[in-house]
């Protein structure tokens, strides 16, 4: 079983799907202990089983790394209970049974949303320094239509929220299971007709509050928290971070606000990486942090190895240069 408490702030390689011979050595050479799989290419269309996860935590073992989180099960897995509809009780206890043989396989976090329909970009082709290939959102050009064929107020979505949250938490407090919410990207109140409850401070504070556990806290989308409130990441980075309700870190960044931004590279954006990462140390954050979306450069292959690797390269900078203080 891995210690969460007993290890410090460090780069970890995430956004793979799996773990095949060259990520791996990709990640050898990145320098990285830790491995986090994003939507996870795991067996099973409404559950997870535990050998197929004691199978992978081995694999990242063998190779030399720990498997310190998985990120995001597939929607599939949990989308009556987003929305509230029939089927939910069901899905609810495949969830359950999921946190169980996480917990089992000795995998100490599962990172989740609550976007009932997702992550939204109006443009893929957005040119950023070098002509490097970024993505956009405005939201002047984002579609008005309905995602799911009717509207979902701020209370519904909570009331959904809620009742997940109140009956899976206790789960993952018997099987040491933590937790880590990502915020809604883009940070707009309304998207497709859905409320998108994540989309601000206060909502952050009262998932934390409402569902109080050692087991509960965040997935700080550094990219999506700046989209939210510009500079103003740092006072909440440091608030939640201070209260040991961070878990990991992604570290992109945008040049823009929720309404209408653009993924940029690292230092060129919104705010300050180095300050950031100086506030996560100074508020006793141990956890790992990742690289997230990144430009496509030139000659890239189509996960963006070049692109990751200077993303890496740049984390790990930061954080020497902040222990070095």
């Amino acid at each position: 079983m891995i210690d969460l408490d007993s290890l410090s702030m460090r780069l970890a390689l995430g956004q793979m799907s799996d773990m095949n011979d060259e990520w791996l050595q990709f990640a050898a050479q990145c320098g990285c202990e830790d491995i986090q799989l994003n939507y996870p290419n795991i067996p099973g269309d409404e559950r997870w089983e535990y050998n197929d996860l004691l199978s992978l935590r081995e694999k990242a073992e063998s190779a030399g790394f720990r498997l310190i989180a998985l990120e995001n099960v597939p929607s599939c897995f949990y989308d009556k209970i987003m929305l509230g509809l029939p089927g939910k009780d069901k899905q609810l206890e495949n969830m359950k049974y999921t946190i169980q043989n996480m917990g089992k396989a000795g995998i100490p976090i599962l990172g989740y949303h609550f976007m009932p329909n997702g992550v939204w970009r109006t443009t893929f082709q957005y040119t950023i320094r070098g002509n490097a290939v970024s993505n956009a959102f405005n939201i002047c050009d984002a579609s008005s239509d309905l995602t799911n064929g009717r509207k979902y107020s701020a209370d519904e979505v909570w009331s959904n929220y809620d009742w997940y949250l109140s009956q899976l938490l206790p789960v993952c407090e018997d099987w040491n299971v933590r937790l880590a919410l990502h915020p809604d990207d883009p940070p707009v109140e309304e998207l497709g007709g859905i409320y998108r409850i994540f989309s601000s401070f206060e909502g952050h504070k009262r998932a934390m509050d409402i569902h109080n556990s050692p087991m509960h806290g965040l997935d700080f989308c550094y990219g999506t928290w700046s989209e939210m409130l510009g500079v103003g990441v740092y006072d909440a980075m440091r608030y939640f971070a201070e209260n040991k309700r961070i878990f990991f870190v992604h570290m992109r960044d945008v040049l823009g606000c929720k309404n209408n931004f653009h993924e940029v590279f690292l230092g060129e954006g919104n705010t300050n990486i180095f300050k950031a990462v100086k506030i996560l140390k100074e508020s006793g954050f141990k956890g790992h942090i990742t690289n997230d979306h990144v430009p496509a450069m030139i000659g890239d292959s189509g996960w963006g190895y070049r692109s990751r690797a200077w993303a890496n390269g740049y984390i790990q900078a930061m954080l020497d240069a902040v222990n070095s203080i």
